[in-house]
């Protein structure tokens, strides 16, 4: 008998990936059907998840950045979608800042009979089953573990060999993307990211690239449609440039086929740790890197977890100079990426 089964994780594509174990949970559970509610920015990274069969996207006014006006049309737009799928249950997946609550109110005039979520915030008939995040919930654990207990408080655990990693389906091969370095290892640098107090300064990524090639590392540097202009001006004559030339699944398989990635805190990061390769992390403290850092892939954490900005959640950078990242040299990168390239196994999670 089929149980449908809704997931919900309405950010990005760095948090759908991070949810990537608890939809396995939730998928290996007998008659499992998953749909994945997720954000338009997060969609092209659920149609890549293990144990996906359906994608639902909407753009909820609480997430989404900037945000939508609230409409009494949207909203039974929203309800009415997820009504005729006629759910048995649902899971909504949160981060420690996030409340089930708004989500769980529609999911419950949609005609879901149960809901699973974590909420500090008294719930009253909204949800079924409550975690009590720093009681039930612990608050400073990796975002994929944190979503794996939401899940198993709906009666979903990973099948055995499953070790809870990141995963995506099987990228295609780069294939003509990657003609000018036939062979050749390469290492890629992906400076761009949706939020800026996580951006690497880009001269920072620039020289990168030169100081690699003077190493014999082809350095490929990758980069959304928007980004075309910074993969170009990183890339310079020494990268090659695929700025815009990738949807998501294509990137994930160039990153695959790198030796190491560097990148900051942003989607790149964890698709990256889903294919495993090795992650050079230039890591702003501004969200904890207990909870956001490449999970369970070798990766090298750079960047001042102390600085005056933790634990801020700015998208601005509050710190004149952008230090906790500007600080950190191409020579220490370059150096990082060497560490990797040279012995990936040594570079354990929770190195720095």
């Amino acid at each position: 008998m089929t149980r449908r089964v809704l997931v919900v994780r309405l950010d990005g594509a760095g948090d759908v990936l991070l949810a990537g174990p608890a939809v396995r949970a939730v998928a290996a559970a007998p008659g499992a059907e998953v749909t994945l509610l997720c954000g338009p920015d997060g969609a092209a990274a659920g149609r890549l998840l293990p144990g996906v069969r359906w994608v639902l996207v909407w753009a909820s006014p609480w997430i989404v950045a900037p945000a939508p006006p609230v409409t009494a049309a949207d909203v039974d737009d929203i309800v009415a979608r997820l009504a005729a799928h006629a759910f048995d249950e649902a899971v909504v997946l949160t981060s420690f800042h996030q409340s089930p609550l708004p989500t769980a109110l529609l999911l419950r005039l949609a005609g879901i009979p149960r809901i699973t979520g974590a909420s500090v915030d008294y719930p009253g008939s909204l949800l079924d089953v409550r975690l009590r995040p720093g009681e039930d919930l612990p608050e400073d654990i990796p975002e994929p573990e944190r979503a794996l207990r939401i899940a198993a408080a709906a009666g979903f655990e990973l099948p055995a060999g499953d070790d809870g990693g990141l995963a995506v389906q099987p990228p295609p091969e780069p294939g003509s993307l990657l003609e000018p370095l036939p062979g050749r290892p390469y290492v890629v640098l992906h400076p761009g990211a949706a939020v800026p107090a996580r951006r690497w300064p880009a001269e920072h990524h620039r020289r990168a690239v030169r100081l690699l090639a003077r190493a014999g590392i082809p350095a490929v540097v990758t980069g959304g449609p928007g980004e075309r202009e910074l993969t170009a001006a990183v890339a310079g004559d020494e990268g090659l440039d695929l700025g815009g030339r990738t949807d998501l699944a294509q990137l994930a398989g160039v990153l695959a086929g790198a030796s190491a990635v560097v990148v900051g805190n942003t989607g790149a990061a964890h698709l990256a740790a889903a294919v495993g390769t090795p992650v050079v992390s230039l890591f702003a403290p501004v969200v904890p890197a207990v909870r956001w850092r490449p999970h369970r892939v070798p990766h090298v954490l750079l960047g001042d977890q102390d600085a005056p900005c933790r634990g801020s959640r700015a998208r601005i950078c509050p710190v004149p100079g952008h230090p906790c990242l500007a600080r950190i040299t191409p020579e220490q990168v370059v150096e990082a990426v060497c560490r990797l390239v040279a012995a990936p196994v040594a570079a354990k999670e929770g190195s720095s």
